[in-house]
């Protein structure tokens, strides 16, 4: 597994240029649901079309936009393959600076908050392909707030 560091801020800084049909959105959303009734998963649907569940809301301070949270994460894709892991030690980023999905459900917990999220492509690497990640990939993270700075 190659890191992600890098990865995740040149994800972020470099913008998928792509625009999805809404023909195309609509099929990574039904990929999506199929993925989870397959596996008996118990997930709800935002608005912006991300699957997530909040395993523990956690207790500390709420994270905010602008904030530096520590956390640990592992990503995988739909057919179980985990492209990369940071479940020892954490990683530290600023919201406002991580790509879409994970914004998303980080402005949703608190400190030692844990969530699970099946991200489409429009919320994570779109049409760019990084390392282990092919374009336009579902993504599946689960996630946990360590800290929030």
């Amino acid at each position: 597994m190659k890191p992600l560091y890098l990865s995740i801020v040149i994800g972020l800084i470099v913008v998928s240029c792509k625009t999805y049909s809404e023909d195309q959105v609509d099929a990574f959303d039904k990929e999506i649901k199929a993925y989870i009734e397959k596996n008996s998963l118990d997930c709800e649907r935002s608005n912006s079309g991300l699957y997530y569940k909040i395993i523990d809301e956690g207790e500390g301070r709420k994270v905010k936009y602008k904030d530096i949270v520590r956390f640990t994460y592992e990503g995988k894709l739909l057919d179980g393959t985990v492209f990369d892991a940071k479940t020892e030690e954490p990683v530290e980023f600023q919201v406002s600076d991580l790509i879409a999905a994970w914004k998303e459900i980080m402005l949703d917990l608190n400190e030692g908050g844990k969530a699970y999220i099946i991200s489409p492509p429009q919320l994570a690497y779109g049409d760019r392909e990084l390392d282990d990640i092919p374009a336009n990939s579902i993504l599946i993270f689960s996630l946990e707030i360590v800290e929030v700075i």
